[in-house]
């Protein structure tokens, strides 16, 4: 009997990302006509961007304290106290810093994209916008991946900054490693299209959790049940598709031969 139900799971997952695609489709096609709600556009970028600051920063700040214990006591031992701060930046800018930032917007923000239009899918309200000739791509899912995909670069370029001064400190107050040295090194090793790279990395994980939110949320049935299995569903398959995804981009963007050039 278990395996009908598994074999039906399966193809029911397989249809919601055949139809993420679809909407990924009509989102570009609508952006493309310039046709966006403002009013929500900016309710939903205070929800990405703001309300999701505090989650964010804290992440960084412990996430580059404990990298920082984890790697300045070996690179002490090995006469390499200059390179601590570099190797942190690196670290941050192009992986930890788009990742994490974009785990937490999959936990928080994804979740609620994918109970909210589930709500509404299940409640009859997205069938009351047709009825209303209101597009529910263009009125719900067209404002949140507009916001994830510009907010989600600044909230990472913030928990990058946060992410070094919690290293700073770290390695200032337990290690004795002086300021000025962990800067320069930040400044030897990062460059400028680390940054780059960080910022196109985090858009496109943004974009990625609103349209497997809002997807999921759109394709939600049986009731409450269906809203809390379509939630998890959605941060599951969210951090998936940011682990799966950033593998890809991180060939694509840094598979060539390494252009860091180390100052000790």
């Amino acid at each position: 009997m278990k395996w009908p139900r598994l074999r039906w799971r399966a193809s029911q997952g397989i249809r919601r990302l055949g139809t993420a695609f679809l909407l990924a489709g009509q989102v570009t096609y609508h952006l493309l006509r310039g046709r966006v709600s403002l009013r929500n556009l900016i309710e939903q970028m205070a929800l990405v961007g703001p309300a999701s600051l505090s989650v964010a920063l804290i992440t960084a700040a412990f996430v580059g304290m404990v990298f920082t214990i984890q790697v300045a006591r070996e690179f002490i031992a090995f006469g390499a106290t200059s390179a601590v701060g570099g190797v942190l930046a690196i670290a941050l800018a192009r992986e930890l810093g788009p990742v994490l930032t974009a785990v937490v917007l999959a936990g928080r923000v994804g979740s609620a994209f994918a109970a909210e239009i589930g709500t509404m899918k299940v409640t009859e309200q997205i069938d009351a916008l047709y009825m209303l000739g209101t597009d529910p791509v263009d009125y719900l899912v067209v404002p949140r991946f507009i916001a994830c995909v510009l907010m989600l670069p600044i909230l990472n370029v913030l928990a990058l900054v946060t992410g070094l001064g919690g290293g700073l400190m770290i390695a200032d107050y337990l290690y004795g490693i002086p300021r000025g040295i962990y800067i320069e090194s930040i400044q030897n090793f990062l460059q400028t299209w680390d940054l780059w790279s960080s910022i196109i990395k985090s858009g496109i994980f943004g974009g990625v959790v609103a349209i497997i939110g809002c997807n999921w949320g759109m394709t939600t049935t049986g009731g409450a049940k269906g809203v809390g299995q379509s939630t998890t569903a959605a941060v599951v398959i969210s951090l998936l598709a940011i682990f799966i995804l950033n593998f890809f981009l991180s060939w694509a963007l840094f598979g060539g031969n390494s252009t860091l050039v180390p100052t000790f």
